[in-house]
């Protein structure tokens, strides 16, 4: 008998884990900064509160996933001799990733860009896909 989840068992999780767990730690650095920058930065304030008025406020976050998503890839090209990319390793990148925003979700840390939801998991996933156009096949 054919093993349907041979495909899944066979993916290198343990770099797509730490791949994952770099690209949220940096995410999470991104946002301390601005969260910082926020409280002792005037200048910085007042762009931020332009920056996240309602026109641009609504874009930002989905923004935020896509560039997320394209740094995991980007950080995979980087370790390439531990992973091999191809659309089984990039769909279990985005499993990793939505697993490490929903760890993020649990520290008391105040989201402000990437916070886990549905909009989120999307455009995380538009992110991967569109970085990692050319491992799809």
């Amino acid at each position: 008998m054919n093993d349907p989840f041979r495909s899944f068992k066979l993916q290198p999780w343990r770099s797509l884990i730490l791949v994952a767990g770099v690209t949220i730690f940096i995410a999470m650095i991104g946002e301390f900064l601005l969260i910082f920058g926020y409280y002792y930065l005037p200048a910085l304030q007042s762009f931020l509160n332009v920056l996240f008025a309602p026109p641009l406020g609504l874009i930002l976050p989905l923004a935020a996933a896509v560039g997320v998503g394209a740094l995991a890839v980007f950080l995979c090209e980087q370790w390439q001799n531990q992973v091999i990319l191809s659309s089984g390793s990039l769909w279990a990148l985005v499993l990793c990733l939505i697993v490490g925003l929903f760890l993020k979700s649990l520290l008391p840390f105040p989201p402000l860009l990437v916070k886990i939801s549905s909009e989120t998991m999307v455009f995380l996933m538009l992110g991967v896909f569109w970085k990692g156009r050319p491992y799809w096949r």
